[in-house]
């Protein structure tokens, strides 16, 4: 969906309502050195780092055990446009929506499961398998994969024994081999056996400056992102809107109310959950930002959640509303490395909240339950829901 390379340590600035520290940041320190690099918490020093890829690199911003740069996060301007011009049309708003009936479909199936109950651990039933089956369909792969692409992609963004950014290589380096191996194999069956599916138009597509395939390494690289990227970030959007709705039964009952709203109420709680809260780059020279100096090969981590809600760019930054236009949210990125995934993000959420409101308006955070957010990216240990059965 976006960017994944968020690892700025947010218990810094508190995983379950982060807007309070974002706001402390931008008004006390909006360029703050932590022990993970340079932090950025006001819009335009973000926007200028993320637009200026030749000052602030995303080659080496994050380690998740690949062994190449991930295409086409890890690629910068020029060499990262060849990639886009391929994988961009991919994504297009017309692409997803010939996917929608199909993620309906998937999403009333997983509701099936759980509406005669009356609860459901809506982490673990429906927020985790949701994206990963969309995934394994867009991609060709078979949806008894499933438990292997969820235990791989917990491996790569939360790995075990993993205490900073030093120690992700060697801890997830084992689990990204398996992913190699993988789609080494399933790119043979592919070839094999072509199919209308996203692996099957990148192996036909064309390097056009080249005049070349993609080679056997760039489909790979292009695959495992893939994978980490568009699993778990929608995961974390779905955990972080659920609880919104949740808390604040009003909104949730102007999208039953007035479903036309739902594209503009997405747009909203991206902007003000932003579920990946930041992002990372390496300084490609000495330079400074306001007045703090950086060197060459440090890392700058700009908080996408800080831009949200920056008062330059959003009047009353702080209510959220679901009527709010124009809306112009940095949950996605920006500048050449904003999110290939967005359409397809935008497409998976919209179905989900529809589908569910729908057949279940109503509903509550079982009582009792202490949320334990996750580190890095936004999401949830666990989502116990309680509602009525009709």
């Amino acid at each position: 969906m976006t960017e994944t390379d968020g690892y700025v340590n947010q218990a810094a600035i508190g995983l379950d309502e982060p807007q309070p520290m974002y706001k402390a940041l931008r008004e006390s320190s909006p360029v703050f050195r932590s022990p993970q690099g340079i932090v950025l918490s006001r819009l335009a020093d973000i926007e200028m780092v993320l637009k200026h890829t030749e000052l602030f690199s995303s080659k080496d911003a994050v380690d998740l055990g690949n062994t190449r740069p991930l295409i086409p996060l890890q690629v910068d301007p020029p060499e990262h446009a060849k990639y886009r011009r391929i994988l961009d049309p991919l994504f297009t708003p017309r692409e997803m929506a010939r996917l929608e009936p199909r993620v309906a479909e998937q999403v009333n199936q997983m509701i099936d499961r759980f509406a005669d109950r009356g609860e459901c651990e809506f982490h673990e039933e429906f927020a985790v398998p949701l994206p990963c089956t969309v995934f394994l369909q867009l991609l060709g792969l078979p949806l008894d994969d499933l438990d292997k692409f969820l235990e791989w992609k917990d491996g790569i963004i939360r790995p075990e024994g993993a205490d900073g950014f030093e120690d992700r290589h060697e801890a997830s380096a084992p689990v990204a081999q398996e992913i190699y191996d993988y789609f080494d194999r399933a790119i043979d069956d592919h070839i094999a056996n072509p199919r209308d599916d996203v692996l099957s138009q990148m192996i036909a597509a064309t390097v056009a400056s080249e005049n070349r395939p993609l080679s056997r390494d760039e489909l790979l690289d292009i695959c495992f992102l893939f994978l980490i990227a568009g699993l778990d970030t929608v995961t974390d959007s779905l955990d972080c809107f659920f609880v919104y709705l949740a808390r604040h039964p009003d909104h949730r009952r102007q999208l039953v109310e007035q479903p036309d709203i739902l594209p503009h109420a997405i747009e909203e709680m991206l902007r003000w959950e932003t579920p990946v809260p930041g992002v990372a780059r390496v300084a490609t020279q000495d330079l400074e930002i306001g007045g703090c100096p950086i060197s060459k090969g440090e890392r700058v981590n700009p908080l996408l959640g800080a831009a949200n809600t920056d008062p330059e760019e959003f009047t009353d930054p702080e209510v959220v509303d679901f009527a709010r236009t124009p809306n112009r949210h940095r949950a996605f990125g920006g500048g050449a490395h904003r999110c290939l995934g967005s359409h397809l993000a935008r497409m998976e959420l919209r179905v989900a909240l529809r589908e569910f409101h729908r057949r279940i308006p109503d509903y509550e955070i079982k009582p009792g339950t202490q949320l334990a957010y996750t580190a890095a990216l936004r999401s949830v240990e666990s989502l116990p829901l309680i509602f009525g059965v009709s």
